[in-house]
């Protein structure tokens, strides 16, 4: 790829995962870092859409149009010249889940935090069938 190839929409994202392009021409993305769920405009402004805290790194739009996250609960970071890198578990660690976000209001739910009887440990990327079952 050239360097004329591609332009920078915008910085300052901490850790962005997932990228899902939008109808309306914005990127909806997670900052595992900063713990959000982030719309990047087409303008390289970005909003908030919902304050998830843990470590989110892996999202889909679902049934019914909302947000589909899967949190891993969060890291300790490493932080040098060349960026941040995730470590070890956070002390601040909140529990592996899966959470649905509604993007016009930014309510977060909380769907699992377990199945079948077993914590959810770091889940990572979901992905979802014609049923509306996901994986």
């Amino acid at each position: 790829m050239s360097k004329n190839s591609y332009r920078v929409v915008t910085t300052g994202l901490e850790f962005p995962e997932g990228p899902i392009a939008m109808n309306d021409g914005s990127i909806l993305l997670v900052e595992i870092k900063r713990g959000t769920l982030t719309r990047v405009l087409p303008s390289g402004s970005k909003e908030i859409v919902a304050e998830l805290g843990g470590g989110p790194n892996g999202i889909a739009i679902g049934p019914g149009g909302k947000c589909f996250v899967c949190n891993n609960g969060g890291f300790d970071w490493h932080t040098d010249a060349a960026g941040n890198r995730p470590t070890l578990q956070s002390v601040n660690y909140s529990g592996g889940r899966i959470e649905v976000v509604d993007l016009d209001s930014g309510k977060v739910d909380v769907l699992y935090t377990e199945a079948n009887g077993v914590a959810l440990s770091g889940p990572n990327d979901i992905v979802f069938d014609r049923q509306g079952g996901f994986y």
